[in-house]
């Protein structure tokens, strides 16, 4: 399964030589923690209001982001069955063919814990309608085990964000709720302080809008109904992804 993913995503450009000598000054302008992974990248930690963030940019975690990654994320207590993905549409399709691949015509019925949850999510869970996220249709998708609470986390300033961005349509992005924790993943091959500004932006709208709903929607936590495929008995390891 992630041998077919990096496949489909051989060619992209290599990553940069490093060059981000002005992030850590940008990092001590704004009172972040700046840390440097000798060899790799660096960390960031910083907050929004009492809640910490931290961003880490290096090596690749995930298969379908070549060279360098770029990484947010924020732990926001929300409910552990509140399981949410937002991709771009190119991600999208290419790990639908690469379950179709390995899943249907390799006969093969689990999805083993090496599988990222964003690609079990993408066959566990239903997708919202172009209506639902008129914005964003042409150039995302979005899906969830709670479609009220996702429709609302994109009624306003996180769509707006996402619709603004300025990146090319193959570039891998994932927007991503699980455990409680909030996660941004996008291939960034070369980090300076301004495309770093950009994208803690994005994040933290995400993360503003998920402290909204969780205030004035706590109603909206209904899972949604399973597909067909698979079951969520055949999923195992979901509780210990990174």
């Amino acid at each position: 399964m992630l041998d077919g993913i990096k496949r489909l995503f051989t060619g992209a450009p290599a990553p940069a030589a490093d060059g981000w000598d002005g992030v850590a000054p940008w990092a001590k302008s704004k009172q972040y923690a700046f840390r440097a992974v000798q060899g790799e990248g660096f960390v960031i930690d910083g907050r929004l209001g009492a809640t910490p963030w931290r961003l880490e940019w290096g090596p690749s975690h995930r298969p379908y982001i070549q060279g360098k990654e770029l990484r947010l994320r924020a732990e926001l207590g929300l409910p552990a069955e509140l399981q949410v993905v937002v991709m771009n549409r190119v991600l999208q399709e290419a790990m639908e063919k690469a379950v179709f691949d390995q899943y249907v015509e390799g006969v093969q019925t689990r999805i083993d814990n090496q599988t990222p949850p964003e690609m079990r999510w993408l066959v566990m869970f239903p997708k919202l309608s172009g209506a639902d996220m008129p914005l964003l249709r042409e150039r995302f998708c979005a899906l969830s085990s709670v479609q009220g609470w996702l429709r609302h986390w994109l009624e306003g300033p996180l769509t707006q964000g996402l619709a603004a961005l300025r990146i090319a349509p193959e570039v891998p992005l994932v927007l991503m709720i699980g455990r409680g924790r909030l996660m941004l993943r996008t291939a960034v091959a070369e980090a300076d302080a301004a495309t770093l500004q950009g994208w803690l932006r994005v994040f933290e709208t995400a993360m503003r809008e998920a402290r909204r709903v969780a205030t004035e929607h706590s109603d909206s936590i209904a899972p949604s109904t399973q597909p067909s495929m698979w079951q969520t008995s055949a999923l195992p390891g979901q509780e210990h992804e990174k």
